[in-house]
Order: structure tokens, then sequence, then C-alpha cells
């Protein structure tokens, strides 16, 4: 005995169609939040950069003191970097 207003008639493709309905619909939700929490979570571009006050007069000077290059290779690259090459 079929109670009014519930089946309707729908037969087993009504079925099928909720239930593949049911599954893109709980896939949209968990890609969802999927893509969020990777969103959330990762660094902005601009947070990769250096900072734009670093000079590459700042640059050099650390390559000098970490003894990557001698005082005269310094001298000649700051005077480069300060418009007198040559000097």
């Amino acid at each position: 005995m079929e109670v009014y207003g519930w089946n309707d008639g729908m037969g087993w493709w009504g079925y099928v169609l909720m239930s593949i309905s049911m599954v893109v619909i709980w896939g949209a939700i968990i890609t969802g939040i999927v893509l969020l929490a990777r969103f959330l979570r990762t660094p902005s571009p601009h947070a990769t950069q250096p900072p734009p006050s670093r000079a590459a007069e700042d640059v050099l000077a650390e390559r000098f003191a970490r003894g990557e290059i001698d005082t005269a290779e310094y001298q000649n690259r700051l005077a480069v970097l300060r418009g007198h090459p040559g000097a």
C-alpha cells in the first residue's frame, strides 16, 4: 500500500539520480574545504621575495663578511654600485 505523496512513482532511476547527486554534492563540499585549507596555508607570493629595503650594498657587505669575496673585490664592486667604476 502506497501512502499518498510518498514515492510518487519515482522508480529506480530516481533513487539512482538522488544517489549520484548526493555524491556530487559531498564531493563539491569536500573539494571546497580542501581548496580553502590549501589557500589559507599557502604563503603569499610577496612573502617569498626579499624585502625591497634590502639593497645591493647590503648583500655585498654580507658576502664580504662571510668571506666569499676579498677586500679588493668588495671595494671594486662597491664602487661600481655607487657609480664610480675603476676607482
